[in-house]
């Protein structure tokens, strides 16, 4: 008896035992098998399918979204320019409208300053003319308080309008 050889009657019955055992799988377990394997392979293959369609679909999204990512920034850009053009314009009117009303101010004061002025110069020649009437007054008084003086005066006067 080697140990390594086996006998012949115990390889006959371990080949009786073997395909005893083939033909119960085949009867009974390999078409589950087979058929677990296929529908295995089919879920597998859906699911492949499926993850290639989910991801056609988020490339596809991404794409939209890049898309309405861009639309947005051009409109954003849009937008800023227009408030950036009133904001121009608003403080071009203002600029224009403070100095068309300054310059209004301006002539105004003037006039007024002018107006002004005007009536000081009537109100001291009034008063120049008033204090040399006065003083006018006061000389003649005091040249022809006496009758001597006075007929002088005339006599003076009559002579300068006879010579002219």
């Amino acid at each position: 008896m080697n140990p390594l050889l086996p006998e012949l009657g115990l390889v006959l019955w371990m080949s009786v035992a073997f395909l005893v055992i083939l033909f119960l799988l085949k009867k009974f377990a390999w078409k589950g098998i087979i058929q677990a394997l296929k529908d295995r392979e089919e879920f597998i293959d859906r699911s492949l399918k499926s993850a290639e369609e989910a991801k056609a679909q988020m490339s596809q999204l991404k794409s939209d979204n890049e898309k309405l990512l861009a639309e947005a920034r051009t409109e954003r850009e849009a937008i800023l320019k227009e408030a950036r053009e009133m904001k121009e314009k608003i403080l071009s009117d203002a600029k224009i409208s403070a100095s068309e009303e300054g310059n209004r101010l301006v002539a105004s004061a003037r006039t007024e300053i002018e107006k002004e002025k005007l009536q000081a110069l009537s109100e001291i020649k009034n008063q120049v003319a008033e204090i040399s009437l006065s003083i006018a007054e006061k000389v003649i008084k005091n040249e022809l308080t006496d009758k001597a003086s006075q007929e002088s005066l005339v006599n003076d006067h009559l002579n300068k309008a006879q010579m002219n």
